[in-house]
């Protein structure tokens, strides 16, 4: 049975966090535990630890360097399915063979959000205003995102990940990630939560949709926005020449089918993608002090996989390493895992990895957990663990 290394988060494991925990322990919440699994007195871990010794080793390595040809060659190839795809929506005419062209779009819109996604971390181009000029484009007129919303929520995450009050990934409207959230939840919002584990993949289907109402929110809110004309002239200009197509070529009902299944495929392969990131890691009291190195590593999930997971992905399989080079290019990020492992095994620094089944069980099981205490606020989820044993 292949092992993980990795560490329990309690008082009594602080002193040895070498222990090692079979990988189906994830999907029983060992690491995804709610707040309390990583109280402050977890602290007292050596604060001296930082990733000074592990970057320069990247930096020499040579894996810090841009990887243009990657990136354009992937441009490239999803251009062309992009030009397939609409050829082909031409051709079809008035068939309900429309909605694989719509589920294609779907996984399309993703493809290109990983990239617009990696501009925004600078991975892509050389400079600065050149990878966000291409984000932007990318982001907001293929994708149908807000690139500066992307960006604020995305650098807030970046800098603290899992963190009570300060992660604006684990404060969603609708699922709660930490006790406090599911125990506070009334009305239709705590119906959710109790059996959120079951109704995330079917909530993910209308992530799609919320992420484009959240980028126009943002837009048309009245706090200063850099670019905000520009993005909202390409975002409008994107959806009128998207909906003006489907419903010019489609029969009404199947218009609408088509962009249903689009906005559902897109949402659940985003949402699909960024989920096993963190969910079910610690999460880190608000007043947390780790260090760098140790924030990053312990609540992140890397997914075993290789070269068909990093496709998959856009290279968020590999969030260990991104979290700890966010401006790496994405062909780099397999070869800098292998140092990172190593020296988070010889500094006992909890790093976590385990295969796609298991990354999505842990998930639904950590999910489910913490929905508990929506059903039951006295309810004692590292007990529930124990029952299920």
């Amino acid at each position: 049975m292949r092992e993980i290394r990795t560490a329990d988060w309690t008082d009594s494991h602080i002193s040895n966090p070498s222990a090692s925990v079979p990988a189906e322990n994830l999907a029983s919440g060992q690491l995804g535990r709610i707040r309390e699994t990583v109280p402050r007195t977890a602290e007292k871990i050596d604060p001296t630890r930082n990733f000074t010794t592990i970057a320069m080793e990247v930096r020499d390595s040579g894996l810090l360097r841009r990887a243009r040809w990657f990136y354009l060659v992937l441009m490239l190839g999803l251009g062309a399915g992009l030009v397939a795809a609409a050829a082909g929506f031409v051709l079809l005419g008035a068939s309900w063979f429309q909605l694989l062209i719509a589920g294609g779009l779907g996984v399309l819109f993703t493809q290109f959000a990983f990239i617009a996604h990696e501009a925004s971390h600078r991975q892509v181009l050389e400079s600065g205003p050149a990878n966000d000029r291409m984000g932007r484009l990318v982001g907001v007129l293929l994708v149908g995102m807000s690139y500066s919303w992307w960006m604020t929520k995305h650098t807030r995450h970046h800098a603290n990940p899992n963190q009570i009050d300060k992660d604006p990934d684990i404060g969603g409207s609708v699922i709660a990630f930490y006790d406090d959230k599911a125990k506070n939840a009334r009305g239709p919002l705590a119906f959710i939560n109790r059996r959120q584990g079951v109704l995330f993949f079917p909530l993910l289907l209308l992530e799609g949709l919320n992420l484009y109402v959240q980028s126009y929110a943002h837009l048309l809110s009245r706090k200063p926005i850099k670019g905000r004309v520009f993005e909202l002239t390409m975002l409008t200009l994107r959806f009128t020449v998207l909906f003006g197509a489907v419903f010019y070529f489609l029969p009404l009902g199947m218009a609408f089918a088509f962009l249903g299944v689009q906005m559902a495929v897109f949402g659940l392969y985003m949402g699909g993608a960024f989920a096993p990131n963190h969910i079910g890691m610690p999460i880190l009291e608000k007043e947390s002090t780790f260090d760098f190195l140790t924030k990053q590593v312990v609540t992140s999930r890397n997914i075993a996989g290789g070269f068909w997971a990093s496709a998959i992905y856009g290279g968020l399989n590999y969030q260990v390493e991104h979290h700890l080079f966010p401006n790496m290019a994405r062909v780099h990020l397999a070869k800098t895992r292998k140092i990172v492992r190593e020296y988070c095994r010889t500094a006992d620094i909890p790093y976590t990895e385990t295969s796609i089944p298991r990354a999505y069980a842990a998930v639904i099981t950590y999910l489910n957990q913490v929905g508990r205490l929506a059903r039951d606020p006295f309810a004692c989820p590292v007990a529930g663990l124990y029952r299920r044993a």
